[in-house]
């Protein structure tokens, strides 16, 4: 899916556009799967009585809040969760009812780093972290996909972007 042109600035690209890595997925899913094997057994089992039928129906209640707020939701944040990168910045959009946004320019960037678990290294995924000159300081994105490469475009942008910004301020190409 294309990160919409209405927010980007003239002669603006998109180098990167990416959410958390899948990999955040797989405890809200296996919630999902608990929850529904807890439910099932929850309706099956309960006893015989007048009250039987009474809290079958609470079962399945509480087994679709759990759902909801253990794998909807969790879901619902991954695909309203934008990381894009652009030859000017990096953009961070966030949230589902209230939505939450962060840029930073790139000649701003004083570090970028990443850190990366043996559980990362094998599905891809890992730890960036971003420094710059602004008030808010370093930014942490966790469960980003492909981190090596986010981070070595980042490094390669930056300098793109330092370049313009001492020559003034033309883009490239």
């Amino acid at each position: 899916m294309a990160f919409p042109d209405d927010e980007l600035t003239d002669g603006e690209e998109v180098a990167l556009h990416l959410h958390p890595h899948w990999g955040s997925l797989v405890v809200p899913a296996l919630s999902v799967v608990a929850a529904l094997a807890l439910m099932t057994l929850g309706v099956f089992f309960v006893p015989d009585g007048f009250l039987r039928e009474a809290v079958q129906y609470l079962v399945l209640a509480l087994g679709l809040a759990a759902i909801g707020y253990y794998g909807v939701a969790p879901w619902l944040r991954w695909i309203t969760t934008h990381y894009v990168v652009t030859t000017e910045r990096i953009m961070i959009r966030e949230g589902v009812v209230n939505r939450s946004g962060r840029d930073i320019p790139l000649v701003w960037l004083s570090d970028v780093s990443f850190a990366q678990s043996l559980s990362d290294r094998v599905v891809g995924s890992g730890t960036l972290s971003i420094e710059s000159a602004g008030e808010r300081g370093r930014t942490v994105l966790s469960h980003m996909p492909r981190v090596e490469a986010v981070h070595a475009t980042l490094y390669e942008l930056a300098e793109e972007a330092d370049i313009r910004r001492r020559s003034g301020g033309g883009h490239p190409g």
